[in-house]
């Protein structure tokens, strides 16, 4: 731990090489970490049972499409906030090969983009799509209109892992239009190639269900476009097809590479008897395993193969060894009747630990000498494998693919986890393409004295801010996996980071710099791979922190105190690993109120300031906590929203109570059935609980029990987080896969709550010191106003009595801070943002 520690903190000011060592310790960590597992997105979706009821997701997703396709009470329309600069993991890049002005990217998570004129700007072209997780693209080489897609991502780490794919897609223009062609069964796809004479003979490498074994896995084949489909090589209900390689002049013969790996929540293994290489020369009627001279028995891992298409003979295989160490890059000369291993002694570096997470190579179409080898580095060689050399320079870690264009070696594309480069010289210089908003967001927040100014936690890519909103000057200000982040609402040169496991770090230089904040937080407490970190809303140089127990610091994060004792049911086996604290909620109308919830499905609330704690939560379903949330106006309520998924049954995912949590009432009906990640809640002329799920964010006002679609324009992706500012009216979404996203609700809510009026009035001076005048155009008897602090939470309302009225800010009982002030006249509103000072 203390390493880990160490070397994130370095990483604030630290080099390239710095920066890629902190990436290999927590990936190659992962098989060690029993109890602390990196696969927390699956987790807690899949807690208490250790799956994940497909059936049930795959509904939701229909019902969250349908209501967006009919978005009758829809509020606006989201707005791409960024970032384009910071990328995010690729899983696929294709060039057209009859235009490498074409050129096609598959994200994780995000779903494809296609860029007409070579990658200056991209537009995504599968959002209408249920599944936005790519596996793999294949454009047809005789007709390079018709495309394939095979959905779920194979490599099988990080956050993409909780969901596996719906199976296969086709266009047959170029991406304008998509058919949903079957398979919907395999789970994820690692490669998908065409015949190079029929653009309706393809093949897919089906790697199965992630987290169980399945039948529908191994090699499948389609003679009519998708129409139907033949599984021609299988295994076992273990083994899948990762990769697969066809002769270009001879598509009757096909390769395949199969990989044995299980995953389970308990334990994985990625590797076995079943990996190998295949070979038929019968179009996949029958398969031959090639053995002579390949590695071959329970210690063989990922296999990747690529085929030279000027010398289709010629052939190059890349091992991984089952934990994941490179084992070795091995060439044939005569199709595969017999192998040699390359000079690859100074690769033992290419994965790193964890060659599972990639694992394909690329030979250049013109020159079978040249090849290209993606692992945690990038390697090549120009002489057949007699000599191979590191080219990977400032690019991020993590290869996943390359592409090369068909008539000019020096043009290629790298796809990784920091999402796409081009090189014009061979892979020796590459140049970042910073106009992909493709970047896995765990958390947001918005900076409440200058709103334009968003900050946000990402997969594999730390905290990244905006400074002035523009969606592509994003930068990072902390490494490491970026969680929460929290900028004092009063003086916002305070800001917090953490990066995974609860490693917080705060800065009093506006986020310029960082240092540890967690002195007093006991290195033996449990901490959650997303560890909550909340302001006290009326108070916010007092925070809070959860591992399995709940500190409190009231000096920023200086040091920190206990505030509860253990609130989970303690460390967890099986399913249950964590046994933490997930979500906090301090009461903005009385701050002696906390609320807890865990991963075990635990919430407790303290009304006296953390001297008495009660459980409260023996009347909800037994599932992941995922967020509490304090009403901002009454003490008395608060809300719960829960993770996973049903069984048999329907499963509410938001409760609300009255009694501070005696009684929950289940306020979900009509909402889809997935995953409900956070809530804000919107206080005004209409009050609306406004929620994020994994398929979309939704909104109920108070007078109703109906959800409805809360804005338009926004991709099918799971919303893991929202931010609100009450006092700009701005809602930032964080996404997993499509970056952020934000809504002025000024312009997205209704008029008469938040819009123009036809009456003329000011509050002046503002910033205000301690006096304040209201005055109005056209006075009315009906005049009154209400204010409100940054929580939402009313703190003071009146009937104006004059056209002009003088108020006092000690009188009223107001503090400095940001206020939103709201004036009703005639039944139209109007409000202004007010900064006392």
């Amino acid at each position: 731990m203390r390493y880990k520690i160490l070397i994130s903190l370095i990483l604030v000011s630290a080099s390239v090489f710095l920066w890629k060592s902190f990436e290999e310790f927590e990936k190659s960590s992962q098989k060690q970490m029993e109890y602390k597992p990196i696969d927390w997105f699956y987790q807690q979706r899949a807690f208490p049972n250790g799956d994940i009821n497909r059936d049930a997701y795959q509904a939701a997703l229909k019902q969250s499409s349908s209501m967006h396709k009919n978005p009758t009470k829809s509020l606006g329309t989201w707005e791409l906030a960024g970032p384009v600069n910071v990328g995010g993991r690729l899983t696929d890049v294709e060039i057209n090969p009859l235009d490498e002005n074409v050129i096609y990217i598959g994200a994780a998570s995000g779903g494809v983009f296609k860029s007409n004129n070579a990658g200056l700007s991209f537009a995504p072209i599968f959002d209408e799509s249920l599944s936005l997780s790519i596996g793999d693209i294949a454009l047809a080489p005789s007709n390079p209109d018709v495309i394939y897609v095979g959905t779920g991502e194979a490599n099988p780490g990080g956050g993409s892992l909780a969901y596996d794919g719906n199976g296969m897609y086709k266009s047959a223009d170029g991406g304008d239009s998509w058919s949903h062609i079957g398979l919907d069964e395999i789970g994820s796809v690692g490669r998908v190639v065409v015949s190079p004479n029929d653009p309706n003979t393809a093949y897919v490498a089906a790697m199965g269900y992630l987290f169980e074994n399945n039948a529908e896995r191994g090699v499948f084949k389609t003679t009519d476009g998708g129409a139907n489909w033949e599984k021609v090589l299988f295994i076992n209900d273990s083994t899948g097809a990762i990769d697969l390689a066809i002769h270009p002049t001879n598509p009757d013969i096909i390769y395949a590479a199969t990989w044995e790996r299980v995953r389970r929540l308990e334990f994985y293994t990625y590797g076995g008897e079943g990996c190998g290489i295949y070979k038929s020369e019968d179009g996949g009627e029958n398969w031959e395993e090639l053995d002579s001279g390949l590695p071959s028995g329970i210690n063989v891992g990922r296999i990747g193969i690529g085929i030279s298409q000027s010398e289709p003979d010629i052939l190059y295989a890349i091992y991984a060894d089952s934990p994941g160490y490179f084992e070795g890059m091995y060439k044939t000369e005569n199709g595969g009747d017999s192998w040699s291993q390359t000079n690859d002694g100074n690769m033992t570096d290419l994965y790193a630990s964890y060659g599972w997470w990639f694992g394909r190579l690329k030979v250049d179409p013109q020159d079978a000498d040249i090849v290209y080898a993606i692992g945690f580095y990038l390697y090549k060689t120009e002489n057949g494998g007699s000599n191979w050399f590191d080219i990977t320079n400032d690019v991020h870690v993590d290869q996943h693919e390359i592409a090369i264009s068909p008539t000019n070696s020096n043009l290629v594309y790298l796809g990784n986890d920091g999402g796409l480069y081009k090189s014009d010289d061979g892979g020796n210089n590459m140049i970042h393409h910073e106009n992909l908003p493709i970047t896995q967001f765990y958390t947001t927040a918005i900076d409440a004295l200058e709103p334009q100014r968003l900050y946000g936690g990402a997969q594999d890519n730390g905290t990244n801010r905006t400074y002035n909103g523009a969606i592509d000057n994003w930068n990072r200000v902390y490494g490491g996996d970026g969680f929460y982040c929290l900028i004092d609402p009063e003086d916002n040169k305070y800001v917090y980071a953490e990066y995974q496991y609860g490693n917080l770090a705060r800065s009093t230089n506006f986020g310029n710099s960082f240092y540890s904040a967690i002195e007093g937080i006991s290195s033996s407490d449990r901490k959650n791979w997303n560890t909550p970190v909340v302001m006290n809303p009326q108070n916010p140089s007092s925070l809070y922190y959860g591992a399995n127990r709940v500190y409190k610091s009231t000096n920023r994060a200086q040091n920190w105190q206990l505030f509860s004792g253990e609130l989970s049911n303690g460390e967890g086996s099986g399913n249950q690993k964590y046994g933490t604290i997930t979500t906090l909620a301090v009461s903005p109308v009385d701050t002696n109120i906390v609320y807890a919830g865990t991963d075990d499905a635990n919430v407790w609330v303290t009304l006296d300031n953390g001297n008495l704690w009660t459980k409260i939560s023996d009347d909800l379903p037994q599932r992941w906590i995922s967020r509490v949330v304090a009403d901002p106006e009454f003490s008395n309520i608060a809300y719960v929203c829960l993770s996973g998924f049903r069984e048999n049954e329907y499963l509410a995912h938001v409760y609300k109570t009255e009694d501070f949590g005696a009684s929950w009432e289940a306020i979900s009906e009509g909402l889809p059935n997935a995953p409900v990640n956070d809530m804000v809640i919107w206080k005004g002329s209409i009050d609306r609980l406004i929620v994020a799920t994994d398929v979309g964010v939704f909104y109920q006002n108070e007078d109703s029990e109906e959800w409805h679609v809360f804005a338009e324009g926004l991709p099918l992706v799971p919303v893991t987080d929202l931010a609100l500012d009450f006092a700009s009216g701005t809602i930032a979404a964080a996404t997993y896969g499509r970056s952020m996203y934000r809504i002025e609700l000024s312009v997205g809510l209704d008029e008469i709550e938040l819009g123009s009026s036809d009456f003329e009035w000011q509050v002046f001076p503002n910033p205000i010191h301690q006096d304040f005048q209201i005055s109005i155009a056209d006075f009315n008897t009906d005049n009154y106003f209400k204010i409100y602090n940054m929580s939402g939470q009313l703190v003071y309302s009146s009937v104006l009595e004059s056209s002009k009225k003088i108020f006092n800010t000690n009188n009223i009982g107001l503090s400095s801070g940001v206020y939103l002030f709201e004036l009703t006249m005639n039944e139209q509103v109007s409000s202004r943002k007010l900064i006392i000072e």
